[in-house]
Protein backbone atom coordinates (compact mmCIF):
# COMPACT_ATOMS: atom_id res chain seq x y z
CA UNK A 1 0.00 0.00 0.00
CA UNK A 2 2.72 2.45 1.08
CA UNK A 3 0.76 5.68 1.44
CA UNK A 4 2.91 8.63 2.47
CA UNK A 5 2.28 10.36 5.78
CA UNK A 6 1.57 13.62 3.95
CA UNK A 7 -1.15 11.92 1.91
CA UNK A 8 -2.68 10.44 5.06
CA UNK A 9 -2.69 13.84 6.75
CA UNK A 10 -4.49 15.42 3.78
CA UNK A 11 -7.17 12.73 3.53
CA UNK A 12 -10.69 13.36 4.74
CA UNK A 13 -12.00 11.25 7.60
CA UNK A 14 -14.04 9.12 5.23
CA UNK A 15 -11.07 8.49 2.94
CA UNK A 16 -8.92 7.65 5.95
CA UNK A 17 -11.41 5.07 7.19
CA UNK A 18 -11.59 3.64 3.66
CA UNK A 19 -7.79 3.38 3.52
CA UNK A 20 -7.78 1.66 6.91
CA UNK A 21 -10.45 -0.80 5.77
CA UNK A 22 -8.55 -1.60 2.58
CA UNK A 23 -5.24 -2.05 4.42
CA UNK A 24 -6.84 -4.36 7.00
CA UNK A 25 -8.51 -6.36 4.23
CA UNK A 26 -5.21 -6.82 2.39
CA UNK A 27 -3.51 -7.78 5.65
CA UNK A 28 -6.08 -10.47 6.43
CA UNK A 29 -5.96 -11.87 2.88
CA UNK A 30 -2.16 -12.06 2.89
CA UNK A 31 -2.12 -13.56 6.38
CA UNK A 32 -4.54 -16.29 5.31
CA UNK A 33 -2.40 -17.04 2.24
CA UNK A 34 0.78 -17.16 4.33
CA UNK A 35 -0.76 -19.40 6.97
CA UNK A 36 -2.07 -21.72 4.26
CA UNK A 37 1.39 -21.98 2.69
CA UNK A 38 2.95 -22.57 6.11
CA UNK A 39 0.50 -25.40 6.81
CA UNK A 40 1.20 -26.97 3.41
CA UNK A 41 4.93 -26.81 4.11
CA UNK A 42 4.49 -28.52 7.47
CA UNK A 43 2.30 -31.17 5.85
CA UNK A 44 4.95 -31.82 3.18
CA UNK A 45 7.63 -32.14 5.87
CA UNK A 46 5.49 -34.59 7.84
CA UNK A 47 4.72 -36.63 4.72
CA UNK A 48 8.41 -36.75 3.80
CA UNK A 49 9.32 -37.80 7.35
CA UNK A 50 6.80 -40.64 7.39
CA UNK A 51 7.76 -41.97 3.95
CA UNK A 52 11.51 -41.64 4.57
CA UNK A 53 13.91 -44.42 5.43
CA UNK A 54 16.30 -44.69 8.33
CA UNK A 55 16.25 -43.35 11.83
CA UNK A 56 14.83 -40.07 13.06
CA UNK A 57 18.08 -38.15 12.54
CA UNK A 58 18.49 -39.44 8.98
CA UNK A 59 14.89 -38.50 8.13
CA UNK A 60 15.29 -35.02 9.63
CA UNK A 61 18.54 -34.52 7.70
CA UNK A 62 16.81 -35.56 4.47
CA UNK A 63 14.03 -33.03 5.12
CA UNK A 64 16.53 -30.26 5.88
CA UNK A 65 18.48 -31.02 2.71
CA UNK A 66 15.40 -31.07 0.47
CA UNK A 67 15.64 -28.33 -2.16
CA UNK A 68 11.89 -28.25 -2.75
CA UNK A 69 11.12 -27.74 0.93
CA UNK A 70 13.83 -25.09 1.11
CA UNK A 71 12.17 -23.13 -1.71
CA UNK A 72 8.77 -23.42 -0.06
CA UNK A 73 10.24 -22.24 3.23
CA UNK A 74 11.79 -19.22 1.49
CA UNK A 75 8.41 -18.38 -0.07
CA UNK A 76 6.80 -18.47 3.38
CA UNK A 77 9.52 -16.18 4.78
CA UNK A 78 8.97 -13.72 1.91
CA UNK A 79 5.23 -13.80 2.52
CA UNK A 80 5.89 -13.07 6.20
CA UNK A 81 7.98 -10.03 5.24
CA UNK A 82 5.21 -8.70 3.00
CA UNK A 83 2.71 -9.34 5.78
CA UNK A 84 4.84 -7.38 8.24
CA UNK A 85 4.98 -4.43 5.83
CA UNK A 86 1.21 -4.48 5.45
CA UNK A 87 0.85 -4.57 9.22
CA UNK A 88 2.98 -1.43 9.42
CA UNK A 89 0.65 0.33 6.97
CA UNK A 90 -2.36 -0.65 9.08
CA UNK A 91 -0.66 0.58 12.25
CA UNK A 92 0.32 3.92 10.70
CA UNK A 93 -3.20 4.57 9.46
CA UNK A 94 -4.60 3.66 12.89
CA UNK A 95 -2.16 6.09 14.53
CA UNK A 96 -3.25 8.89 12.19
CA UNK A 97 -6.90 8.18 13.03
CA UNK A 98 -6.15 8.29 16.77
CA UNK A 99 -4.06 11.42 16.37
CA UNK A 100 -6.85 13.13 14.49
CA UNK A 101 -9.28 12.25 17.27
CA UNK A 102 -6.87 13.65 19.86
CA UNK A 103 -6.37 16.84 17.85
CA UNK A 104 -10.13 17.28 17.51
CA UNK A 105 -10.56 16.89 21.28
CA UNK A 106 -7.81 19.46 21.92
CA UNK A 107 -9.37 21.89 19.43
CA UNK A 108 -12.78 21.45 21.08
CA UNK A 109 -11.30 22.08 24.54
CA UNK A 110 -9.39 25.13 23.29
CA UNK A 111 -12.61 26.54 21.81
CA UNK A 112 -14.08 26.75 25.31
CA UNK A 113 -16.26 23.65 25.40
CA UNK A 114 -15.61 21.40 28.41
CA UNK A 115 -13.76 18.17 27.79
CA UNK A 116 -15.45 14.85 28.60
CA UNK A 117 -13.59 14.46 31.89
CA UNK A 118 -14.73 17.92 33.02
CA UNK A 119 -18.35 17.16 32.13
CA UNK A 120 -18.38 14.05 34.29
CA UNK A 121 -16.90 15.87 37.26
CA UNK A 122 -13.58 14.01 37.17
CA UNK A 123 -10.37 15.82 37.89
CA UNK A 124 -7.25 15.14 35.85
Amino acid sequence: MSISLEALAKMSDLELVGAYYEARRQFVEKKFARDTQRARLEWMKAKMFVTGYGGVSERNNAISASEELGRKGQEVREMTRDLDLLRLDVDVIAMVVRLRGTLAAIATTAAGEPAESEEEGERP
